[in-house]
């Protein structure tokens, strides 16, 4: 992930100082444990601005509108109490070249800032400091106590000191080509490596863009570069600082991450390499607008991964255990299989008696109804009426542990049942696509939580009024389909959605998702449109990598939900088939 560097946060500041300086704070909403939000208003529009701390993610822009998720983080508690409902006068860098922020507050525009917000954008040093006047520390993201760094601890009631000072040269527009070239050619190396050794306020990310633009190869060593190539990277060099000094940037997309700088085209590149790297996909109309959609989608990715191997380490673990005690509670009841052929043995001796020898092992006595010979095993220390009695009790030992043992199993794979459908979910969310499959495994999750499988301590209940993304589908015919993403959904579209002419669809005796073929009054679904619609629920299912799979369809009124019975858990009737083909499923 591509970190905020001086030249990104240069430009993200500078743009929020011309859209929302002054403004007022309204609210302060702690997003997760690295994203806070100030919710200000200007004259002209309301909104958010983010201030993360992530070590991958640190960034200050505007953002999305939070969710309706209680906050009870206590740091965004004490910024509220602090700021709420002061002006924010300034967004003013504390040094020069250094990524810290200072956001000021005050009782209105023109005072005295009586607060001081320090945002320090630093990679994996990233931390968000409030400090008063007198310049205490009144709290922080993240504490540093002596014992972590002797260099710079950070504790509430001492003074906020700055980082340390950068040791490298700065750049500047007045310093002639042939002074800038002998700094970064004076050990020779990659071009790269020297350009960040010997100069601050440069990135890995802002080198490569500038080396590449100038036709060049970041790795190629300084000492093989000829004249042309050191006057087009200085003339790259030059038009960067006039960037930052003039406020001249354009936000894109490259096929590494992004820039904020509108490189000229090189000329001539000198590899391929170069030429496709300098390539921008796509353009933003706002610095903002590149951060918060490019961090939003790189975190998004790195939360969906963790979670999604979280949740499937989960899932694997118990269903194992379930698995194994329905193992056990079937082997039991093969045992329990044999119980009424100890009660016929038993009887069988108690009308032979006659026929007991004492010391016998066995003893091999014709069949009431077959008149074949029936060997039975016996306990040579105890006469025939305590053999037949000791089989009796066997009999009924056996009778009342399958008495027992049914309903433990049937629980027990109403469980598994239940569990594999969430893993099915969980099956077709291979990888992050949009928001809506975060939202996706988040509901996942929290439905595991409701049902008790997963043990979160401070545990907080989503959203439940934002909008549920099925999957949709349109048919040959122009019919809608749509398809649960998980069990909250399924259920959502079986018994809120789904109206008396539609169809619902499900795999038969396989776990999978719902769907529902949308129909309006008077029309009919032909046949193209009912094989499409079993093609995509097969497909959302667990045989996914089969060729056929049989798929039953039904109308809505016909699905019941037993009572008590889990999440997306149904019971169907009057149901036809059809045969699914989900390798011809257009998903």
């Amino acid at each position: 992930m591509q970190s905020v560097d001086f030249t990104t946060l240069t430009a993200a500041c500078s743009e929020l100082r011309v859209q929302w300086l002054p403004a007022r704070l309204e609210q302060v909403y702690q997003r997760d444990r690295f994203t806070v939000a100030l919710g200000l208003r200007t004259m002209k529009q309301r909104g958010w601005i983010d201030i993360s701390w992530h070590p991958a993610a640190a960034r200050l822009c505007v953002g999305d509108a939070p969710p309706r998720i209680p906050d009870t983080f206590t740091f965004s508690q004490q910024l509220r109490h602090q700021l709420n409902g002061l002006a924010l006068v300034d967004i003013a860098p504390v040094s020069p070249w250094e990524r810290v922020i200072d956001l000021q507050f005050a009782k209105r525009p023109g005072e005295t800032a009586l607060w001081h917000l320090y945002a320090e954008i630093m990679g994996k040093y990233s931390n968000v400091i409030l400090t008063a006047q007198d310049n205490l520390v009144v709290t922080c993201a993240h504490q540093v106590s002596a014992k972590q760094s002797s260099v710079r601890p950070i504790q509430t009631g001492q003074p906020y000191e700055m980082p340390p000072s950068l040791t490298d040269a700065a750049p500047s527009l007045l310093e002639p080509q042939n002074r800038w070239q002998e700094r970064i050619s004076l050990v020779p190396g990659p071009l790269k490596r020297n350009l960040l050794k010997n100069y601050r306020g440069l990135s890995s990310a802002l080198v490569l863009s500038m080396v590449r633009s100038a036709g060049l190869d970041p790795e190629q060593s300084t000492d093989t570069l000829n004249s042309d190539g050191w006057g087009r990277l200085f003339d790259r060099w030059q038009y960067w600082l006039q960037a930052l000094e003039t406020s001249n940037f354009k936000p894109s997309f490259t096929p590494e991450g992004y820039t904020v700088i509108d490189w000229p085209a090189a000329n001539p590149p000198s590899s391929t390499s170069a030429t496709k790297s300098a390539v921008a996909p796509s353009s933003f109309s706002s610095i903002q607008e590149l951060l918060n959609s490019y961090y939003t989608r790189e975190t998004n990715q790195q939360v969906f991964a963790q979670l999604r191997h979280q949740l499937s380490q989960k899932l694997n673990s118990i269903l194992a255990k379930l698995r194994l005690k329905a193992n056990t509670f079937t082997e039991r009841l093969q045992e329990s299989a044999d119980a009424d052929t100890h009660k016929s043995q038993a009887d069988l001796l108690m009308a032979n008696l006659q026929h007991w020898q004492p010391g016998m092992k066995s003893i091999s006595l014709p069949d009431f109804e077959t008149n074949q010979p029936v060997v039975i095993s016996l306990n040579p220390e105890k006469n025939a009426v305590q053999n037949a009695q000791a089989l009796y009790k066997k009999h009924q030992k056996l009778k009342r542990a399958r008495t027992a043992v049914e309903p433990l199993l049937a629980a027990v794979q109403e469980e598994i049942d239940y569990l594999e459908q969430v893993e099915v979910a969980l099956s077709v969310l291979e990888t992050y696509r949009t928001p809506q499959d975060l939202q996706t495994l988040n509901e996942i999750r929290e439905e595991l939580i409701q049902q008790k499988y997963l043990d979160v301590p401070d545990y907080r209940s989503g959203d439940k009024t934002g909008s549920i993304e099925f999957h949709r589908y349109q048919t040959p015919s122009g019919f809608e389909l749509l398809i649960g993403r998980n069990n909250r959904q399924n259920d959502q579209l079986t018994f809120r959605t789904a109206n008396d002419y539609d169809l619902w669809f499900h795999t038969l005796e396989i776990p999978g998702s719902h769907a529902l073929l949308r129909l309006k009054p008077g029309t009919v679904a032909e046949e193209t449109d009912l094989q499409f619609a079993a093609d995509m629920t097969a497909y959302y299912s667990r045989a996914r990598h089969s060729e056929q799979v049989p798929v039953v369809y039904t109308e809505p009124k016909y699905v019941y939900k037993p009572k008590g019975a889990k999440p997306g858990m149904v019971v169907y009737k009057q149901e036809r088939i059809v045969w699914g083909r989900p390798q011809q499923a257009r998903a």
